[in-house]
């Protein structure tokens, strides 16, 4: 594959797979020099690249396998050798990477250079991660399906140009259409990384050419490219007319690109043709008969030409040219209207079935043009009945009729023209547009273009849909030729005269004419003697388009046939191509094409035989084969994804443990190993065993990890030996970020006894006030002897932890089963989190690099002190009135998400009726307009409060506490029912008020929450029927979400909606009254009139789709109720009805299997939707302001960190960081490294401890920030008051360390500020361990020099920063620097460092520091220590030490250790009975009196998983989009389950006796847990607690997901899931021992 600026290598990729499980790509593009290795984790399976020369970046390949490998090729398990990557993805278990393994350069150089290479060998590599988390067996099913997939011969790229587009393309490569690409979800994880080119584009479809001429010359080159859209994805029978994309089935963009091949250097002459095939664009379908009879053709009865003009004007849009040749020939080009010709080729005799579609086809068309939605386009409908023509009149007459019809249209719509020009020096003397961009040399200049567009249809759009368009491209072929002077007339065959330079067929010349080439150009001109002039046009030229008016025989007769069998050949092979992708056989009826062949009657019988065998495959697979083809394609382009992986999460975590991340203090070990305790972070021992002291009761790891991040996972990987019992019992987790900064996040997590190798999830909250866990019960419901009502319908009580982005530390204590009774052993440990995206922040580039201005732009709109409901980012322009109906809003800017650097939306946003809304008019659809659900406008968006807790302010409570009292009146003598609970939970959240605050706000006013918890206020039957319509409503609305996303592709579309998804009234809020004949909404109790109200406006009235009467909009349902109005006969729309995104409604409004976008339009009032679809919609909106203040709660803490980081809230911030000034910081910084690397940058440094800063100071870790991040006036300095400062530096990676280098702030040195410097160097924590580097007096090392001193003179771009270097005497390797700055008072002694504790933490470390920026300002001031940045300079080392093998007597010592059998072993307890409670999450045991004592119990791991998707959507963005948040609801909130253990002592009592909290793991792992004593009862008790509702089944695996009763998930049933146990010696249970194990 060639470089588009001219490389000479091809790309080249290697696929790697180590011993270990780990693999590497190693990416070689033909577009750069150097080669690029990629990681993919072993766990998550996230791609890891970080772009560090020696580490990720490489000079050859070979180079970067030597790195991977160590230089051993036996450490390889396998190598795969690919030519480019198609494709990655993270889904749970499996990573799968689609990589291409043969190509073939099917249209080989293209004008202007590059070439497009179809996949004819392609390779699944499926990636077994070591991810435990639960996945359902229907998940697993699917991702094995996606690699059935048929990529090879059907798909095709280039990696030099954008061939999405007509050639040639006006875009670049980087900015396809996104019709076209395939692999757009596939290719997301390497753009995520920064490695947009490194996955190509893919196009499905067909892309070869071939050249022709005469006398075995080469004359003209014709390439076929047909491209199909993804927009209606499918097989024949899933993905017929239009979707709710406004796309037709089996949609395809064909084009006929034809030039003359010249020398390197000349101009390359072309033309090209463009016209579209597929079926009808209106709302149909065909269902599939049992018997072998035709299936039945339906069109649907609602609405069938919704979107038909959308479709039409996509096609306008793409094919409009009239305002392109205006620079070619003045006003005169410019063509009035757009042409779209529809050929269409149905049968249309009486009785036949397809005649319904021909006659909807024209009424869709009379429909269209009576709205006035197309003023500028003509669609000209031509029904041509291509069976019925060949049966009555034969083949060739029938192509003859063809050929009459297109005529017209064909001329009239024209081809493009133009030149490609191989130095863009010659751009001025060219007429026409001219088209150039960074992918290719030269340019290209269109002296015309193709107006408009022919669409070819039949049924299918495929046997007589390729015949025709052949016939039709023919006629174009032959007339493009003839345009570059290739004349393809036989009987002027004896004159042709083959050129030297190429050139093509000539017509005879008159007398005294001659022909000749341009030396320079190539291009042919003609020289007339007679009068002695030149001119570059053929005295002679032939007719345009003559051959549209022969007879067929004429036709042959007069043209050289060998041009037209090669581009039969070209519609022959494409032909089977869009058949197969189709139907999944080849084309039939394809013998016509070979019609000017002289044999071509030899094969007519035959051809009978195939067509009757192709007729029986295409049924065969139309029945059995096509719904997992649909499936396959649906997962391949990233649709539907949460019904077919529903749990799967598409930003797998980081293991920020490592690579990078260690111990800060050494573990102990009964069998040291050269490699030390990095073995417990490294993926490379998995089976690693590690054996601590005997002695040891604890066991505490101090992880330093590798990035700052929000933790979310602890995953431990059981290790034992023939004892099970070594492995720790419990743990506790402590995290921050520093060493001085822990907190307590999680205590005595249970870690049960798993076979050796057991991988364990341990879910991670954030830190969590105890005082929240008491107001709400959160801790005491878990001790509860009865369980309390299940929050089925949202948690009602949910505990918010705090979210911290710069977490570095994380420590783990270990506790044994039994104290010293034996050693305590350890495997792997991951750390896994999410981190925000720094390098984009830094580099400016990816998903990062608009962050930083955006997240300033939070802060400055959050600078006044305001009250904590302005604040809010949820609440509304007024929260005062209570009875405020709806009013305008004003336009919104632009949702920032803070944790990716992405615009979520930029379009104005219209919210629910609580608050201002605008009402106008326009498509359902429009809540997927609305980026945020609950934002008014400019002035309250991303408001936070001034206080970094979170808690709302007391005028928020109170605000909460007046709204309650409105609706239970003064002395709260009034119940709440449902809706208005519910209600009030919303008002709770437009407050921002948390749950805590608000159980804190009714204790104080003597209220119980629990009896305004909507939880308890329905009947349990009820709310599981609720649940069900919600979930219903939930995928529904992503499904539509993701048309929407869709359907704007080439589109300009713009909603205006009077009605929202939810539509929920505020609270008192009433009918308006006047003209609404609806009256739903009737308060007794307000007495506001609408025009009181809402200032004298005037509602807006609509009319109710199914009762015809006149509403209001208070009285109108959300339109989310049309997607699941089919409520009645069954409690919920169909789970898998969500799946299809084509399809056609037979007139059902319940199926949603059939496309849901017919019955979409129009409003329903609140009379005519069940009762049960307006609660879940009330249900679905508390849902999502949930999720979106949990998003709040992320993106406050990512705009903190950002803050903590490059002081964006300072006064000038980030206004002068921009390209240059980032070209000069690189330079800089270069200079002052002189030839080394630095080697405490963030994000991979950091302090590990705290530093006194003062207030008026840039944050601490702007020290080690990158030289261009912040304002170049800001520094770090300390209190003026402080003398002395350790910072304690941790290095991103073990380094061999030269020295330090310490740039001096824009205010320089005064004389009493010069510090003294002291620098240690160590690998661990301890005073003991570290070594002295050195001490410097800095006043002396610059007091020959002025320029240190004073306020910073303007620096040049290529002058050295002022800075002071500390170089040490000999490099030292350490991962630790210790640097100390003293401030020498006049009359002070001298400091005596070597009795300075650095560890000391006797200070106060969490004193609140407010820090602001520093500037430079006058010199008088008091003396402080400061500094801009700290810089230490050495280089990384490359590789892990050598490591060497432990001596052979700790090696034996280890093995006996490890196989000693336990001397005790686990037996079952017989069971006499047991019964199944409360949904089946409570299990009874009864006991025999002869039972022996209990040790504990087994419990298989669940199979129910936890749902990405649990309400509609609340932005614009897909689930797996980059905008999207990198840190879902479940990482922000984790769902954790807990099993409580009781047994019955007498007299009459339950005692609970334990709570595990549980960990995840893979369905069906044996856990066993040990009672803290033994037990000796008759009844024992087992209970599920924790976020049992958080949990659902795998849909995948249901036929009806709404059989089932019960409320909770099947996959969290107790029975059969636990086993009771007691220990004996297996030696006196004899061969029983065998048969009781458990």
């Amino acid at each position: 594959m060639e470089s588009p600026v001219g490389g000479v290598r091809q790309t080249s990729v290697i696929v790697v797979t180590l011993e270990t499980g780990e693999v590497y790509v190693i990416a070689s593009l033909s577009s750069r020099l150097d080669t690029q290795v990629i990681y993919v984790d072993p766990t998550t399976g996230a791609l890891r690249y970080n772009a560090k020369p020696g580490f990720d970046v490489f000079k050859s390949e070979k180079e970067a396998l030597n790195y991977i490998t160590n230089g051993s090729e036996w450490l390889c398990r396998s190598t795969t050798y690919a030519r480019a990557i198609l494709g990655y993805a993270a889904l749970g278990s499996f990573g799968l990477l689609l990589v291409a393994t043969k190509l073939t350069a099917t249209v080989p150089n293209l004008p202007g250079g590059g070439s497009v290479y179809t996949v004819t060998e392609s390779q699944w590599i499926k990636i077994l991660l070591q991810n435990p988390q639960p996945q359902g067996k229907g998940e697993v099913k699917n991702v094995n399906e996606l690699t059935d997939m048929d990529i090879d011969g059907k798909h095709y790229f280039c990696e030099a140009r954008d061939i999405t587009r007509p050639f040639p393309s006006r875009m670049c490569l980087r900015e396809p259409d996104d019709e076209f690409v395939w692999n757009a979800w596939f290719s997301m994880p390497f753009k995520n990384i920064g490695l947009p080119h490194h996955c190509v584009t893919l196009l499905q479809g067909f892309a070869e050419c071939r050249g022709f001429g005469s006398s075995g010359n080469l004359e003209g080159v014709v390439a076929l490219i047909a491209r199909r859209s993804r927009l209606h994805p499918g097989t024949r029978y899933l993905a017929r007319g239009l979707n709710s994309c406004y796309s037709t089935g089996n949609e395809v963009e064909c084009e006929q690109l034809v030039w003359v091949p010249r020398r390197v250097g000349q101009t390359v002459p072309f033309n090209t043709y463009v016209w579209r095939r597929g079926t009808i664009p209106i709302w149909w379908g065909a269902e599939l008969k049992i018997t072998a009879a035709e299936a039945e053709i339906y069109v649907s009865d609602r609405d069938p030409y919704k979107g038909s003009a959308d479709y039409y004007q996509r096609l306008s849009k793409r094919y409009d040219a009239r305002n392109l040749d205006v620079a070619v020939g003045g006003t005169q080009n410019r063509k009035a209207l757009v042409e779209i010709a529809c050929i269409n080729l149905l049968r249309n005799g009486e009785g036949k079935s397809e005649s319904i579609l021909v006659q909807h086809f024209e009424e869709s068309l009379n429909y269209i043009r009576s709205t006035g939605k197309l003023p500028y386009t003509r669609i000209q409908l031509i029904n041509y009945d291509w069976h019925a023509s060949i049966k009555l009149k034969g083949e060739q007459q029938t192509i003859e009729g063809l050929w009459r019809h297109l005529k017209a249209p064909t001329v009239s719509i024209a081809i493009s023209e133009g030149d490609y020009l191989p130095s863009r020096d010659r751009i001025k003397d060219c007429r026409g547009e001219i088209i150039y961009n960074d992918d290719f040399e030269g340019a290209f200049c269109l002296r015309s273009h193709q107006n408009g567009v022919i669409r070819f249809n039949c049924a299918d759009s495929l046997d007589r849909t390729n015949a025709a368009s052949y016939f039709g491209s023919l006629q174009v072929f032959v007339e493009q030729c003839r345009r570059l002077g290739i004349s393809l007339d036989s009987d002027l065959a004896f004159g042709y005269q083959a050129m030297t330079n190429y050139a093509g067929y000539t017509a005879p010349l008159p007398p005294g004419w001659e022909k000749r080439s341009d030396a320079v150009t190539g291009k042919t001109y003609y020289i007339d003697h007679n009068t002695r002039t030149t001119t570059w046009m053929h005295p002679c030229p032939d007719k345009p388009w003559k051959r549209f008016d022969m007879s067929f025989e004429d036709f042959k007769r007069s043209t050289i046939l060998s041009p037209v069998s090669t581009l039969a050949d070209l519609f022959l092979l494409a032909g089977d191509i869009h058949a197969t992708l189709y139907t999944g056989s080849k084309a039939m009826h394809s013998q016509i094409l070979s019609i000017f062949n002289e044999d071509a009657g030899k094969f007519k019988q035959f051809s009978a035989a195939q067509n009757m065998k192709i007729t029986l495959q295409r049924r065969y697979k139309n029945a059995v084969v096509d719904s997992s083809r649909q499936k396959q394609l649906e997962m391949f382009l990233g649709m539907r994804l949460f019904k077919h992986l529903p749990s799967v999460s598409f930003h797998p975590l980081n293991v920020v443990s490592r690579p990078s991340g260690f111990f800060l203090k050494p573990v102990a070990n009964m069998f040291p190993s050269s490699n030390g305790e990095a073995s417990l972070l490294s993926f490379k021992r998995k089976d690693l065993i590690w054996v601590c002291p005997q002695a040891a009761d604890v066991v505490e790891l101090f992880i330093y990890l590798g990035e700052p991040c929000h933790v979310c996972q602890l995953l431990l990987t059981v290790s034992h030996g023939a004892d099970d019992s070594t492995y720790p019992s419990t743990v506790d987790v402590r995290m921050g970020r520093c060493l001085d900064g822990l907190k307590l996040v999680l205590e005595g997590a249970s870690i049960p006894q798993c076979v050796n190798g057991t991988n364990l999830v341990i879910p991670i909250p954030g830190p969590i006030s105890p005082e929240d866990m008491a107001i709400t019960g959160a801790g005491a419901r878990l001790h509860a002897q009865d369980i309390s009502t299940l929050p089925l319908l949202y948690d009602f009580e949910e505990l918010e932890g705090e979210l911290d982005f710069l977490t570095r530390v994380v420590a783990l204590t270990f506790y044994p089963a039994v104290s010293g009774r034996t050693p305590i052993t350890l495997g792997e440990i991951e750390v896994l989190g999410v981190s925000l995206p720094w390098k984009g922040v830094f580099n400016k580039e990816g998903p990062g690099a608009r962050l930083p201005e955006q997240a300033k732009n939070f802060q400055n709109e959050t600078k006044p002190s305001f009250s904590r409901s302005d604040t809010n980012p949820f609440s509304g322009a007024s929260s005062n009135d209570v009875a405020l109906p709806v009013q305008p809003c004003v336009s919104a800017d632009n949702l920032v998400d803070l944790l990716t650097g992405e615009v979520i939306l930029s379009e104005q946003i219209a919210q629910p009726v609580i608050g201002n809304a605008v009402d106008k008019g326009g498509d359902l659809l429009d809540f997927l307009d609305q980026a945020v659900v609950e934002y008014h406008g400019a002035q309250n968006d991303h408001k936070l409060s001034s206080s970094h807790d979170g808690r709302s302010s007391d005028s928020s409570s109170q605000q909460y506490i007046d709204r309650l009292k409105s609706l239970t009146g003064p002395r709260m003598g009034r119940k709440l029912d449902f809706m208005e609970a519910m209600k009030l939970e919303i008002e709770r959240l437009r407050l921002n008020i948390s749950a805590a605050e608000r159980d804190r706000a009714l204790l104080s006013i003597g209220t119980d929450p629990a009896t305004i918890n909507p939880n308890v206020l329905l009947d349990e039957r009820y709310m599981g029927r609720l649940c069900r319509v919600a979930n219903s409503l939930a995928l529904l609305g992503q499904a539509s979400l993701e048309d929407r996303i869709t359907s704007a592709i080439g589109l300009e579309t713009t909603d205006d909606n009077v009605i929202d998804f939810w539509n929920i009234s505020k609270l008192g809020e009433c009918c308006y009254g006047g003209m609404c004949e609806v009256r739903a909404e009737t308060d007794p109790r307000t007495s506001k009139s609408f025009s009181e109200s809402s200032g004298g406006g005037s509602p807006s009235i609509l009319l109710c789709s199914q009762c015809q009467r006149k509403v209001c909009k208070v009285c109108c349902a959300g339109r989310g109720a049309l997607l699941v109005s089919g409520y009645g006969s069954r409690e919920a729309t169909n789970y898998n009805g969500v799946v299809r995104q084509g399809g056609s409604s037979h007139g059902s409004q319940v199926d949603i299997s059939t496309n849901r976008s017919v019955v979409l339009d129009g409003v329903v009032c609140k009379r005519c939707c069940h009762e049960i679809v307006l609660d879940a919609l009330i249900l679905d909106y508390v849902r999502v302001l949930l999720s979106m203040r949990r998003s709040s709660r992320a993106d406050a803490s990512a705009h903190e960190a950002l803050n903590q980081v490059t002081g964006f809230s300072l006064k000038d911030g980030l206004s002068e960081s921009n390209q240059s000034s980032g070209k000069r910081s690189i330079k800089s910084l270069r200079q002052v490294l002189d030839g080394e690397e630095s080697l405490a940058e963030f994000p991979f440094a950091s302090f590990l401890h705290s530093v006194e800063t003062a207030t008026d100071s840039a944050p601490l870790l702007s020290l080690l920030a990158p030289l261009d991040c912040g304002s170049r006036h800001s520094y770090w300095k300390a209190p003026p008051s402080t003398t002395s400062i350790e910072f304690i530096i941790v290095l991103g990676t073990l380094s061999d360390v030269s020295g330090v280098s310490l740039l001096i702030s824009p205010c320089g040195y005064s004389e009493a500020e010069a510090p003294t410097v002291q620098i240690w160097a160590s690998n661990k924590i301890h005073k003991e361990e570290r070594s002295c580097m050195g001490k410097w007096d800095v006043q002396s090392l610059i007091a020959s020099s002025s320029e240190y001193f004073g306020p910073e003179k303007l620096v040049r771009e290529d002058q050295v920063p002022r800075h002071v270097k500390f170089a040490f005497k000999n490099p030292v390797r350490c991962r630790i620097i210790w640097v100390t700055l003293r401030l020498q008072r006049p009359g002070s002694s001298s400091l005596n460092f070597e009795n300075l504790n650095l560890l000391s933490l006797d200070e106060n470390p969490f004193a609140e520091v407010t820090r602001r920026a520093s500037f430079g300002g006058a010199v008088e001031r008091e003396p402080c220590l400061h500094a801009k940045r700290i810089l230490v300079v050495g280089s990384p080392v490359k590789k892990d030490l050598a490591r060497t093998s432990s001596q052979g007597s700790d090696q034996m010592n280890m093995k006996n250790w490890v196989e000693r059998d336990p001397q005790l072993n686990r037996f079952r307890v017989p069971i006499e009975a047991e019964r199944l409670l409360d949904n089946d999450i409570v299990l009874e045991q009864f006991l025999s009196p002869a039972s022996p004592l209990l040790a504990g119990f087994r419990l298989d791991a669940f199979g129910a998983i936890k749902p990405l998707v649990t309400h509609s959507p609340s932005s614009n963005a897909r689930i797996w989009d980059v905008s999207a948040t990198l840190l879902d609801d479940r990482h922000i909130s984790p769902a954790v389950l807990y099993i409580q253990v009781s047994i019955f002592q007498e007299p009459n009592n339950m005692v609970t006796v334990a709570e595990y909290r549980l960990p995840e793991a893979k369905p069906g792992t044996a856990m066993y847990f040990d009672f803290p004593r033994k037990i000796q009862t008759r009844r024992i008790t087992f209970k599920l607690l924790g976020d049992v509702t958080a949990f659902a089944d795998d849909p995948t695996e249901q036929d009806d997901p709404g059989s089932r009763g019960l409320p909770v998930a099947a996959g969290l049933s107790l029975a059969n899931r636990i086993k009771l146990y007691y220990y004996d010696d297996p030696y006196e249970l004899g061969k029983w021992a065998s048969l009781s194990a458990v």
